[in-house]
């Protein structure tokens, strides 16, 4: 009895692991659904962001599929900066870890659009690509 009472709490842990597991899995499946209509897509479990043409489209993953979702126009973007930790760092040496990383879309508005992500370098290379993308539209526009 003393021994079953011990393996009990592993047990709720198992099963608790299991389920977060099998959430994950729903919300990877649901963004796979969604991101098919896009050009290029990215996920991690802070938010989802794709790119179809001049849009850029993000949200939060759900197991139902991205909720909050926000699609703007590069033509309306006039700067896109890369932050780690509230701090605008070059996006050609980024550092090998943050807390808080972040692409900050400042819109002609004055809107400024913050997407976060897990990964330092996942961040740069979409940062990167982002601002090449925004650079030969300025170009193409002038």
């Amino acid at each position: 009895m003393e021994r079953g009472l011990l393996w009990l709490p592993l047990l709720v842990a198992f099963f608790w692991l299991a389920w977060q597991g099998s959430r994950e899995y729903q919300k990877l499946q649901a963004y796979q659904i969604w991101a098919e209509q896009f050009e290029r897509a990215k996920y991690d479990i802070y938010a989802v962001l794709a790119q179809k043409g001049n849009d850029i489209t993000w949200g939060k993953p759900t197991t139902k599929g991205p909720i909050e979702v926000e699609t703007f126009s590069l033509l309306d973007v006039q700067e896109i900066r890369f932050l780690v930790n509230g701090n605008s760092v070059d996006i050609e040496n980024p550092p090998q870890k943050g807390r808080q990383i972040e692409l900050e879309f400042l819109l002609t508005n004055t809107k400024s659009i913050r997407v976060p992500f897990t990964e330092v370098p996942l961040a740069a290379e979409w940062g990167k690509f982002l601002q090449r993308t925004l650079k030969n539209l300025q170009i193409e526009t002038q």
